[in-house]
């Protein structure tokens, strides 16, 4: 029907009550009033699905709803990656703005956006209501011209906020798919947000709002405008927000925006993503950032900064399991056409190098680690330093995680004493300014001194020496100086190499060294047959309060072979008894062997020599053996028989000489010797065995005798236990020697 004047007014003041509250989105239940028409008596307030939560910080697992307790005021607080999370968990696209992804919960609750009150269609469904209509005669366009000039006046003149507001207004009410916002007014008002870099990340929120609408409308957002937008967003706070403004989630948002957009991921810059991904890794966001990284490198063809390779290389080690993660950003970093021995030129590269190492170390990949040092090496451009020290420098994580890869490859080239890459490795170690432990020292020198290497393990010693003098190690200890002078009797060329190595002892420690040092500087000394050498060498361990031992007379006894001095070894059979030091059969054979020299006063020494040592076994068969066997037995094993015809064969030289007579020479100088021939242990100890049970017997008669007879009987016939034990013993010992010449 056609209205009247005042029903026409009536309808202005409505349209008019519509573009003041248009903002506030309010609703008014009606009363009469004077012309019998509904008025505004009370105001009710109606959620129209936009969102007013802050995006500044990653809710907790806490803040986010669960399935369960999901309703549409929940969905209006989630974040970007939070409406993304809750579509994947509901079966939904997790694709599109953030105006799709929360539609979509929405749309899934079934709790569908209320229209807005202040819209045109719902004022006429509420006139239609009390059985009014309408007939617009006005100019439709005029409200929504007006007001772009407002929004583009704003935003010329800087006034961002308002500006956005007025573009929120004007999108709401007189927005349509047939006459949309136009490009240029988003534009304006976007650059406006822009200023001073989103005014410090508040204007972060609007800017994302107005991108997300051009991409809707299928407008072509400026792609410097939108990379800005992206990057300023990004600050160093929680969740990558700037002073609460801003955030990863709100760049996540304008990024998925603008690849939407009619241009897609064209418009968006390789500086752009790599921001985002830089965000992510600081934000502990490690796998998200590796697969946007993926994605820049296998899906877009970006070759990343190495900055961007770097910072998701850190996080990956700092999460602790992320080694494998490590070795597959170093693959996209090759694939992206950087060159492993030329990145370390720059403080990124060798940053990326540092976490390689690291990773190579968590997997105990000691060859994948060593190659990325030796890749640092080879960059140039790091003079005066090298590349591989910045590397093992850049970080106290780098730093360990290289000492402890040396460590290893040393302790396996010491495994399989592989001496060249034990050396080679200390001395990467050393150049990589990386001080080796007391442990590395000891096997590196160890392995050049068991592959008789003397000269390179007497230079490494001089070497560890001069590094505990400048305070950079634990001084060598008395050991490797053994070690070292014990692979220097191998070397034939400088005799003078053990004294250089006992004088350098005696400097660090204050000392000739212990037992075993003089030892092996003895066992030297005698094979060159230098017996004064050998005798000056035992005063000086007397008196530095070093006792000789079995060893040590041993080895002094083996110089007097070499040099076929006979009597000198006798001697030093003499001078051990003296120190309390029991010959062994290693020193009994010795001595026999510097007998054989086919002179006649010789073989009458090693048959005096053949009796001290039966007089020896025999104690040891009455007594028992006490200790190890090699120190301490006396027992004749086979070499001593092979002496002993030895000896016995330069005595019949001798006899057919005529230097001795024969029989004289076979019934005595030969039958000590043939006694060590025809030494049978088992033999021997079946006899000691028997001879203690008869002693034991007659000393048991002894005392029956002593117990039974009265006191008063005559005392020349009473016998003390002890007279009789002493002279049981005498005839127990001679009852030995019978059976021995048997």
């Amino acid at each position: 029907m056609k209205l009247n004047f005042s029903v026409l007014a009536i309808g202005f003041i409505l349209h008019a009550t519509n573009n003041v509250a248009a903002f506030t989105h309010t609703a008014s239940t009606s009363s009469v009033n004077k012309w019998g028409l509904s008025s505004v008596s009370q105001s009710t307030h109606l959620r129209t699905g936009t969102r007013t939560a802050s995006l500044s910080v990653l809710a907790t697992a806490d803040d986010v709803a669960s399935n369960a307790n999901l309703d549409s005021r929940a969905v209006n607080t989630l974040t970007f990656r939070e409406l993304q999370r809750q579509c994947k968990e509901q079966g939904l696209p997790a694709n599109g703005n953030t105006a799709a992804l929360r539609s979509r919960l929405l749309e899934s609750l079934g709790e569908a956006t209320e229209c807005d009150i202040d819209s045109q269609e719902c004022i006429f469904e509420s006139a239609d209501s009390i059985g009014i209509s309408f007939t617009d005669e006005s100019d439709k366009d005029f409200d929504f011209n007006a007001l772009i000039s407002e929004v583009n006046e704003k935003a010329e003149i800087g006034h961002w906020k308002a500006a956005t507001r007025k573009l929120k207004k004007l999108s709401k009410r007189y927005a349509t798919k047939e006459n949309p916002v136009p490009a240029d007014t988003y534009i304006a008002v976007l650059q406006a947000c822009l200023q001073d870099k989103l005014h410090g990340a508040r204007a972060s929120e609007p800017a994302r709002k107005i991108i997300e609408e051009m991409a809707a409308n299928g407008y072509t957002i400026p792609a410097t405008m939108g990379n800005q937008c992206v990057l300023n967003c990004i600050g160093n706070g929680p969740n990558g927000t700037h002073d609460g403004c801003g955030g990863i989630d709100t760049a996540l948002a304008i990024l998925a925006a603008m690849e939407s957009s009619p241009n897609g991921s064209e418009i968006v810059s390789v500086d752009t993503y790599g921001s985002v991904v830089s965000a992510l890794c600081a934000d502990g966001a490690v796998d998200e950032a590796l697969l946007l990284l993926r994605a820049m490198v296998v899906e877009l063809f970006f070759t990343p900064s190495l900055s961007t390779f770097a910072d998701i290389s850190k996080a990956a080690v700092q999460k602790g399991d992320g080694a494998e993660s490590v070795l597959q950003i170093m693959t996209l970093a090759k694939a992206s056409g950087y060159i492993l021995d030329n990145i370390a030129s720059a403080q990124a590269g060798r940053e990326l190098l540092a976490s390689g190492v690291i990773a190579a170390e968590q997997m105990d990949n000691l060859a994948l680690g060593l190659r990325f040092l030796t890749a640092a090496s080879k960059a140039e451009g790091c003079a005066p330093d090298r590349g591989d020290d910045l590397v093992a420098s850049s970080s106290s994580s780098a730093q360990r995680a290289c000492m402890l890869i040396h460590k290893r490859a040393i302790h396996k080239a010491y495994e399989d004493s592989n001496w060249k890459l034990a050396v080679k490795l200390l001395e990467l170690m050393t150049e990589r300014s990386l001080n080796p432990a007391t442990s590395v020292w000891r096997k590196v020198v160890t392995v050049c001194a068991k592959a008789q290497k003397s000269r390179r393990a007497t230079a490494l010693l001089f070497d560890w020496i001069k590094v505990a003098e400048e305070g950079g190690a634990e001084k060598p200890p008395v050991s490797v100086f053994n070690t070292v002078v014990n692979s220097c009797e191998h070397y034939k060329g400088d005799e003078r190499l053990t004294l250089t190595v006992l004088e350098a002892l005696k400097e660090v420690h204050g000392t000739s060294g212990n037992i075993v040092t003089s030892n092996i500087a003895l066992k030297r000394l005698a094979k060159l047959g230098n017996t004064i050498g050998c005798e000056g060498l035992i005063i000086g361990m007397l008196e530095e309060n070093i006792e000789p031992s079995v060893v040590t007379y041993t080895t002094a006894i083996g110089g007097c072979v070499n040099a076929g001095d006979s009597a000198m070894a006798h001697e030093w059979i003499k001078r051990m008894r003296t120190r309390g030091v029991m010959p062994n059969y290693h020193t009994y054979n010795t001595a026999l062997a510097a007998c054989l020299d086919g002179k006649l006063e010789s073989t009458i020494r090693g048959s005096t020599i053949a009796t001290e040592m039966m007089v020896d076994v025999g104690n040891e068969l009455v007594s028992g053996l006490k200790g190890n066997a090699e120190l301490y037995s006396v027992i004749p094993d086979s070499y001593t028989k092979v002496l002993s015809r030895a000896i016995m064969k330069q005595l019949r030289d001798n006899w057919r000489a005529d230097e001795i007579n024969m029989k004289v020479a076979k019934s005595t100088i030969r039958v000590p010797l043939l006694k060590l021939v025809d030494f049978d242990k088992s033999e021997a100890a079946k006899a000691v065995e028997k001879q203690k049970a008869e002693r034991l017997e007659a000393v048991k008669k002894v005392k029956e005798l002593l117990e039974g007879e009265d006191d008063d009987t005559d005392t020349d016939t009473e016998l003390e236990a002890s007279e009789a034990e002493v002279e049981l013993n005498a005839v127990v010992t001679e009852m030995i020697k019978k059976r021995m010449e048997v």
